[in-house]
C-alpha cells in the first residue's frame, strides 16, 4: 500500500479527483445514442416494372415510421435510434433514371438519432413494408416495395403482341389462297405419332376438336421462369458467377427462339435483376392460361464434382430421390433469402393443390420433362437418365404442365465456364425450345380461346 508521503498525495485528495472525473463522463455517456450500436451496412434498391424494391441491412432490428406526402408525392421513411453512416448515404447513388417508380431519394439527419429517407416519386404508388429475420448471408433487412397505384398489367402487351402475330399470319393465308401456295398444316392434319422434329409441330399449333371435328388453330403460350433474382442470388460458383444472371441471360435466348416461331409465344416471369416470389411466378402463368412453364436454375451441389443436367418435376407422394429432395429443399428456400411479405400471402397454392386437375398435369409434366432430358443430352452429359420428382413450390400450378431445368451445375468449376459461355447458353436455349416441340408432337394442346385471359 502506498503511503502519502511517497506519492504526494493525499487519499482523500485523490478520491476527490476521481468522483471530478466521473462527473465528466456521466454527461458524455447520456448523450449517447441508446442504440448507437444498431448500424445500418448496406441499402440496395431494385427497380422492375412490377415494382421497386428498396432493402436497408442492419446488424439488429430497426425502428421506423413510414408516411406518404402529396403535392408533390413523395415517400418519407424515418429511421430511429440510428445515426447518419456512409452505406445511408450511398443510398442515393442507387437511384436510376429508369426507375419507373422513384426520381430521387434523399437522406439526412432529421433530428438527433433519426435518419430520415424522403423519396421523390414520378407519380401516386402503393407502398408496402416489412421485416426480414437474418438469413443466409444477410443480416437483418427492412424492405419497402414499391407498387404502383393502378397496378400495370403487363400481360396485356403480350395479348397486344399475339393479336399482332394473329393478323400476320391472316395476311399471310389470305396471300397465299390467292397465289394457290398451300399454306403450312396445322397439328390436326398430322399422325399423332409422328415424331420427327422435321414436322415443326410447336411453329402450326392445334387439335382436332373432339366434340365438333373442327380442326382448332391457336397460339401456343409458354412461361419462361428465370430462377432466382434481385436479393436472391441463387448459388454461386468458384468463379463468382452468379445463377440469378444465368439463368435469366438463358431464359432470354429461349424466349427469342419460341417468339420466332409462328404459332408460339412467350413470357418471361422476371426479365431483369429483380425478385419475383414463387407464388407470384406461378400466377403469371396462370394469369396468361400458359400452356407450358419452364422454370431455368444453374444447379449446386456440396460436392464440386457433381455435373451433368436434369430436369425435375413436382411430386405430391415424396422426392423420387435424397438429391431431389435436397434440391427441393434448397430452390424452396427463395422466398425467405428474397424476401416475401407475409402479410399479404393467402391460401392460393394450398388450395390448388387440392384440385383434381393436379395429377394429370403431374403426368403431363414428367411427358414434357423426358422430351426436354432427351434434348439436353445431346448438348451436355445427364446427371440423372430419368425425371426426377420432388415438392418444389414453383411447380405448384395445377393445370399447366410445368418443369424445372437444372441446365448445369454452376457448383462444379469446369461447368461454371459453360453457363458463362454464350455458345453454350445458345445450346441450351435450343435444346429446350426443341423438348418443347417434342412435347407438342405428342401431346397437341387443347383447343382455348384464342387469346390470353386476363383476370
Amino acid at each position: 500500500m502506498f503511503s502519502s508521503n511517497a506519492r504526494g498525495v493525499s487519499p482523500n485528495a485523490l478520491c476527490k479527483a476521481l468522483a471530478a472525473a466521473c462527473s465528466l463522463c456521466i454527461p458524455l455517456l447520456a448523450s449517447l445514442p441508446v442504440d448507437a450500436a444498431t448500424q445500418v451496412s448496406a441499402v440496395r434498391v431494385w427497380p422492375a416494372q412490377d415494382y421497386t424494391r428498396l432493402t436497408i441491412e442492419s446488424n439488429a432490428p430497426l425502428t421506423y415510421n413510414l408516411f406518404t406526402i402529396k403535392n408533390p408525392d413523395r415517400l418519407v421513411l424515418d429511421l430511429e435510434k440510428i445515426e447518419l453512416n456512409n452505406a445511408l448515404n450511398d443510398g442515393s447513388s442507387k437511384i436510376s433514371a429508369t426507375d419507373p417508380y422513384i426520381k430521387q431519394l434523399r437522406v439526412g439527419t432529421f433530428k438527433p438519432g433519426v435518419v430520415r429517407m424522403v423519396l421523390d416519386l414520378k407519380g401516386e404508388v402503393k407502398p408496402q413494408i416489412f421485416a426480414l429475420q437474418p438469413v443466409g448471408d444477410y443480416g437483418y433487412r427492412l424492405v419497402l416495395d414499391i407498387y404502383p397505384a393502378q397496378p400495370i398489367d403487363p400481360l396485356m402487351a403480350l395479348v397486344q403482341k399475339s393479336e399482332s402475330k394473329m393478323a400476320q399470319q391472316d395476311n399471310a393465308s389470305a396471300s397465299a389462297e390467292k397465289t394457290d401456295v398451300p399454306t403450312a398444316p396445322t397439328v390436326a392434319g398430322k399422325e399423332a405419332n409422328d415424331q420427327t422434329k422435321s414436322q415443326k409441330v410447336g411453329s402450326t399449333a392445334g387439335k382436332r376438336d373432339a366434340d365438333a371435328n373442327q380442326n382448332v388453330t391457336r397460339l401456343i403460350t409458354i412461361a419462361i421462369d428465370p430462377g432466382h433474382g434481385g436479393e436472391d442470388p441463387g448459388a454461386r460458383g468458384r468463379f463468382g458467377t452468379r445463377e440469378k444472371d444465368v439463368t435469366l441471360a438463358i431464359a432470354r435466348k429461349v424466349k427469342a427462339r419460341i417468339d420466332q416461331e409462328p404459332n408460339m409465344r412467350s413470357i418471361l416471369t422476371r426479365d431483369g435483376d429483380y425478385f419475383i416470389d414463387l407464388q407470384d411466378r406461378v400466377r403469371k402463368a396462370e394469369k396468361v392460361r400458359a400452356d407450358l412453364f419452364i422454370s431455368i436454375h444453374a444447379d449446386a451441389y456440396i460436392r464440386p464434382n457433381a455435373r451433368g443436367s436434369s430436369v425435375y418435376a413436382l411430386s405430391e407422394r415424396g422426392a423420387t430421390s435424397a438429391a431431389a429432395r435436397w434440391l427441393a429443399n434448397s430452390e424452396n428456400q427463395s422466398d425467405l433469402i428474397g424476401g416475401v411479405n407475409l402479410n399479404v400471402r393467402d391460401p392460393y397454392l394450398k388450395e390448388t393443390l387440392l384440385d383434381l386437375a393436379q395429377t394429370a398435369t403431374i403426368n403431363d409434366s414428367v411427358k414434357l420433362g423426358r422430351a426436354v432430358l432427351t434434348e439436353l443430352g445431346t448438348v451436355n452429359e445427364l446427371h440423372r437418365e430419368s425425371v426426377e420428382q420432388a415438392g418444389f413450390a414453383v411447380l405448384k400450378a395445377p393445370d399447366i404442365p410445368s418443369v424445372l431445368v437444372e441446365t448445369a451445375f454452376i457448383s462444379n468449376p469446369v461447368e461454371e465456364r459453360k453457363l458463362k459461355d454464350d455458345s453454350y447458353q445458345n445450346k441450351i436455349a435450343d435444346a429446350i425450345v426443341d423438348g418443347i416441340k417434342r412435347y407438342f408432337a405428342n401431346n397437341p394442346p387443347l383447343a382455348k380461346s384464342r387469346f390470353a385471359q386476363v383476370h
